[in-house]
Formats: structure tokens, C-alpha cells, sequence
């Protein structure tokens, strides 16, 4: 007697689940929100690669 109460309460908690089926929405987060790489880091993987291209070019010329 429990479990067919407790399969009656919850089919009641997700029928409106059926009747909204395909009106959800692509994403659930906001994607006004998403924020690509800061300047701060841009700038440095530039420093980075950049550096590494001089001291590649400089051991090249050196041998």
C-alpha cells in the first residue's frame, strides 16, 4: 500500500514535467554573463610567446 502511495504523490510532483515537454530553454545559464580572457592575461601569454620567439630566433642566429 506505501509504495503505490508513494508512486501516486510522485507522479502527481512530475506530471507537470510532461505537459512542458519541448518548452525548456537551450542553456540554463545566462550568456550575457560569460566573460572571455582579461586584458591582463592576453597580455601576458603575448609576453610569453613572444619572448620565446626572441629566444629561439637568438640561439638560431648564435650557432
Amino acid at each position: 500500500m506505501v509504495a503505490k502511495q508513494r508512486i501516486r504523490m510522485a507522479n502527481e510532483k512530475h506530471s507537470k514535467n510532461i505537459t512542458q515537454r519541448g518548452n525548456v530553454a537551450k542553456s540554463m545559464r545566462n550568456l550575457e554573463d560569460v566573460k572571455g580572457v582579461g586584458p591582463w592575461l592576453l597580455a601576458l601569454f603575448i609576453f610569453v610567446v613572444c619572448g620565446s620567439v626572441f629566444g629561439m630566433t637568438r640561439l638560431g642566429f648564435e650557432s
